[in-house]
């Protein structure tokens, strides 16, 4: 008797708080906006934080939220940012697609290893041990960390240079690996008309003889970029080149004039080959006249 009167309590006390519960949840329960799940449909699916955001559902109940704004989907790109801009009713300005730069020409030809580390094979632990295994302190560390963050593949560290290479047609532009290197030597920049782009390949801070000691394709802060550039749009603090996207007109005439090759320049056409004068044709030739005598001013024809 005394179980089933313990059960049939246990049973009354379960529905009771059953009761108590539904109450509780009707009573406090927030709505969800329906259209976060339309939003969350169209997004990728990548869940990378391109957008600042934890992922494709917290993007989209951003959206819903307080608009698009700064709100920028890398992976989908301009594409899916204007099917989510369907979908809520509003206009979205198209954006400039970008791709992942490696700042960085210290190849294992160019920058001498002068110490050798033996321990943890991370970019982000070599960093916080000491500068690195070259005498360039802002080099990159040729670990990998930004190939291990990357979800699509599109950059591999080069065993040859020990550099970072980014396949552009890969790349997204989420920002995963510039948030992975240590050094900072990553950058998202615009893609550019075509994907032609010109940029500096150095983060070096150091002095010209320094930088020049510690690597052969550093930039060494001479300016000379700078002064060529017909746009204004180089710089140079800190004793470090920088190229402004927004302003570079690709002339590359900075290209050109950089004495140590730091300046890259991406999917370009190839230069025009310099104008050779053309051969003389002995059938047409025209007598070669005497030269003036010394101080004798020659009269042109027309003023004579």
């Amino acid at each position: 008797m005394l179980i089933i009167f313990t059960i049939a309590s246990l049973v009354v006390l379960g529905l009771l708080l059953a009761i108590v519960l539904f109450i509780v949840a009707q009573k406090f329960k927030v709505e969800e906006d329906p259209r976060i799940d339309i939003v969350a449909a169209i997004m990728p699916g990548a869940n990378c934080g391109g957008c600042g955001k934890a992922g494709c559902r917290a993007f989209a109940e951003a959206a819903v939220k307080d608009g698009l704004g700064d709100l920028f989907c890398p992976v989908g790109g301009n594409a899916t940012m204007q099917k989510v801009a369907d979908a809520l009713g509003i206009k979205v300005e198209e954006k400039e697609p970008q791709v992942a730069v490696v700042r960085c020409s210290g190849s294992c030809d160019k920058r001498p290893v002068t110490s050798v580390y033996d321990g943890m094979a991370t970019c982000s632990t070599i960093a916080s041990l000491y500068g690195g295994d070259t005498d360039c302190k802002f080099g990159c560390l040729g670990r990998g960390d930004c190939e291990a963050v990357c979800q699509f593949g599109a950059i591999k560290i080069n065993p040859k240079t020990g550099l970072p290479e980014v396949d552009e047609d890969k790349c997204t532009a989420c920002g995963a690996c510039t948030k992975a290197c240590p050094k900072g030597i990553i950058e998202l920049r615009n893609k550019g008309p075509k994907g032609r782009r010109v940029y500096v390949a150095c983060s070096s801070k150091d002095k010209g003889a320094v930088a020049r000691k510690a690597c052969l394709a550093a930039c060494i802060g001479c300016g000379k970029c700078a002064k060529v550039c017909p746009f204004g749009a180089i710089t140079v603090e800190n004793n470090l080149a920088y190229i402004d996207y927004t302003k570079c007109k690709m002339c590359r005439k900075c290209v050109l004039e950089c004495p140590t090759g730091a300046i890259h320049e991406v999917n370009m056409p190839p230069r025009p080959a310099a104008v050779k004068p053309a051969a003389a044709n002995p059938a047409t030739a025209q007598p070669v006249k005497p030269a003036a005598p010394a101080g004798e001013v020659k009269t042109p024809a027309n003023n004579q």
